[in-house]
């Protein structure tokens, strides 16, 4: 009977579609962003450097429903993120030592800076995924700067489509109040970033362990699953982006089966871009869907032919299967309360006071402390 209610419970969350407010415009213009570099890219027979751009077009996705000019300068302020985000990823490849410590700094970093300032789904991924494909794109030195200057233009190209966007839908629908920044707490701006951090380095470390051909799916996948808010949302998250990653490979494997020109491929791009923000609010299988393919031509698109499709899908899956695991491993440590409380205390330990002013206890810390008192006062005073 527990058996059969637990599977009743997994299929009402898979089967389940959520209503949303949220306007056709918006899933256009985010299309737009990405896709938009892969055509001038195209159009120039560069597809590389289209990709680049389009990269730096994930940033559309921050754009917050508030008023025009606080929407413009979250927007503005995530692109600057994510371009330095991108930067490192860069450099980072330039001293293999460095690249495990260098992508857990900035998981640790985008993770606190994301939190203390309320910035909201998707958070801190796309600094981290920038990050991480960045620094498995091989080039020499004298392409870094070309490779930042594509990027930036392509956050660049976003925004403006974001204003245009903004000034459209706000005739339409008034905008959302701006609120205050949340009131920070150390176990979910610290802690919680330094757990994510440590789980995306170590899944980073055993990907290149063992080896793999493009070991940064293992982190971004981890990090798609570990940021659930609770040990449910992580488990469903979990399951439904390894339900969504199975289905979507083999959506994957037909669209990369067909004889794809550099035009299709931006066209397909853009459409993949177009139903995942259509369906992300909706379903995550079904957005999961579609966002396998799209980070599978995000990667692999310069270079299709290499290798042949069976292969790429393939490890594509067995990477994520393995990011998930961590992920999943992650979010339990997260969200448990014995190892908050000690990790916690010694996480304190090793951070000056001065920096940890401005930040409260969160609720693990707050339990603890008033069975502390509690404790203190039912014990009898030693005489």
């Amino acid at each position: 009977m527990r058996l059969k209610q637990r599977i009743r419970i997994e299929l009402h969350y898979l089967l389940t579609f959520h209503s949303t407010d949220r306007l056709w415009q918006m899933p256009v213009a985010a299309a737009l962003a990405i896709g938009l570099p892969l055509l001038v890219g195209v159009y120039f027979g560069r597809l590389d450097y289209g990709l680049v751009s389009s990269l730096g077009g994930l940033v559309f996705l921050y754009v917050p429903e508030t008023p025009l000019y606080h929407r413009m300068l979250k927007l503005m302020a995530c692109a600057f993120g994510m371009t330095a985000c991108y930067t490192l990823g860069l450099i980072s490849q330039f001293f293999p030592v460095f690249m495990v410590p260098s992508l857990i700094f900035i998981s640790v970093l985008a993770t606190m800076v994301s939190r203390f300032y309320g910035l909201g789904p998707p958070g801190s991924l796309f600094f981290i995924t920038a990050a991480g494909i960045a620094a498995y794109t091989p080039m020499d030195g004298r392409s870094v700067p070309l490779m930042i200057g594509l990027f930036s233009m392509g956050t660049i190209l976003a925004c403006a489509i974001a204003f245009f966007y903004s000034v459209n839908v706000l005739r339409i629908r008034a905008p959302h109040r701006v609120l205050p920044w949340p009131r920070p707490t150390f176990g979910f701006v610290v802690f919680d970033a330094v757990v994510i951090g440590f789980f995306i380095g170590l899944s980073l470390a055993v990907a290149q362990l063992l080896q793999l051909e493009k070991p940064y799916w293992v982190p971004l996948s981890c990090l798609a699953v570990i940021q659930g808010a609770s040990v449910r949302d992580i488990w469903d998250k979990q399951l439904h982006r390894v339900l969504g990653t199975a289905i979507g490979m083999l959506l994957a494997w037909f669209l990369l089966e067909q004889p794809l020109n550099q035009w299709s491929i931006a066209l397909v791009m853009m459409l993949l871009a177009f139903l995942i923000e259509f369906m992300v609010v909706r379903h995550y299988v079904v957005a999961a869907i579609f966002f396998t393919p799209l980070t599978i031509l995000i990667a692999e698109a310069a270079s299709l032919g290499e290798t042949s499709v069976d292969t790429l899908i393939e490890a594509r899956f067995y990477d994520t299967l393995l990011g998930c695991l961590f992920g999943l491993l992650g979010g339990i440590c997260i969200h448990s309360k014995r190892f908050r409380l000690k990790a916690g205390k010694q996480l304190r330990r090793i951070i000056p006071n001065r920096w940890l002013n401005n930040l409260a206890a969160d609720e693990a810390e707050i339990e603890d402390l008033s069975a502390s008192k509690h404790k203190a006062k039912t014990t009898p005073d030693n005489k």
